[in-house]
């Protein structure tokens, strides 16, 4: 049965290949390395320092604080590898690189937030059965060195955080972060007015609530990519109305689109042609229509001219 593939740019006997296009291979640039380290860095310090301050302040305010950013010292830190082995080549058995570590980094993010907001609220719930006093101005000025250095750290990662949700994942831990030092700031104060000291221990519910809002969408995102799903902004039937709208193509089947990385988008399709002699310029320009219209950088097509022949045609077939 002749077919044809876009992979490659060069032909082998029956398989003509047109383009395996890399155009929208988006690795996050290497001036992010830059932005991780300084991120991580600061971040790391904050944490001591907050830690310290929030035991000599007797506030858990300020040690859910503290903790929430270990937990994103460790999500910036693993953010930076899966960045760094999606720069990697293909190797041995990963054919295709190692950029799927970027989805795996965002779901251990997502999980890793969640651990810490279920310590968060175990001792805040001890805490608001028995509050405590707080240094309340203690508690404001290292909160608000947290509201600059995570607001900064977030402004680091703003413009990447729209095309890659691994980046997307560092961008959501620094804001919130920056939110909840805010947070923090406003408690403290409304106890030196008023004495309150169970809003100490509220504050620190508020913030595993804000945490987990915040969360949700990147954990449900990073589900949906590990599952191979296909990626948000990309419409499955609009491509398959394109495929099979195209010259000669009688039926489209074994239709896949799926994540390479958290910025890479993968296709196969089968495109039946009866009676269709090769075309290698209508393989080109599938694969540019692809990459251009709905960002998919990495399609294989395989042409057949008798779709009957090929055991992948049942639409219940994978």
């Amino acid at each position: 049965m002749p077919h044809g593939h876009i992979h490659g740019g060069h032909s082998h006997g029956g398989h003509t290949h047109g383009t395996h296009t890399h155009g929208s291979h988006h690795h996050a640039p290497a001036r992010y390395d830059r932005s991780f380290a300084l991120g991580a860095l600061l971040n790391i310090g904050f944490v001591v320092v907050e830690a310290v301050y929030g035991l000599l302040a007797n506030s858990t305010a300020l040690l859910a604080d503290a903790g929430h950013n270990l937990s994103d010292v460790m999500g910036l830190l693993l953010a930076w590898g899966a960045v760094w082995l999606g720069r990697r080549l293909p190797k041995g058995r990963y054919t295709y690189g190692f950029g799927n570590a970027s989805i795996l980094a965002s779901l251990l993010n997502a999980m890793i937030l969640l651990i810490a907001v279920g310590a968060i609220l175990l001792e805040a719930a001890t805490r608001l059965v028995e509050p405590q006093p707080v240094a309340e101005t203690t508690v404001m000025v290292v909160a608000m060195i947290g509201i600059v250095i995570n607001g900064w750290t977030a402004w680091l990662f703003m413009g990447g955080q729209k095309q890659d949700i691994n980046l997307r994942g560092a961008y959501l831990h620094m804001v919130a972060d920056a939110a909840v030092s805010a947070g923090v700031v406003a408690a403290a104060l409304a106890i030196r007015f008023t004495g309150w000291f169970w809003l100490d221990p509220v504050t620190s519910i508020v913030i595993a609530l804000v945490i987990i809002a915040g969360t949700w969408g990147l954990l449900r995102d990073s589900v949906r990519l590990a599952m191979n799903a296909v990626p948000d902004g990309i419409d499955p039937a609009g491509v398959e109305r394109y495929l099979a709208g195209l010259p000669g193509v009688a039926a489209v089947h074994d239709l896949h689109i799926w994540p390479i990385s958290t910025t890479e988008t993968a296709l196969t399709a089968h495109l039946v042609r009866p009676g269709m002699n090769q075309d290698d310029a209508l393989l080109l320009e599938i694969s540019s229509v692809l990459k251009d219209r709905f960002g998919i950088g990495h399609a294989t097509i395989q042409v057949e001219h008798d779709g009957s022949c090929c055991r992948l045609a049942p639409p219940d077939v994978v």
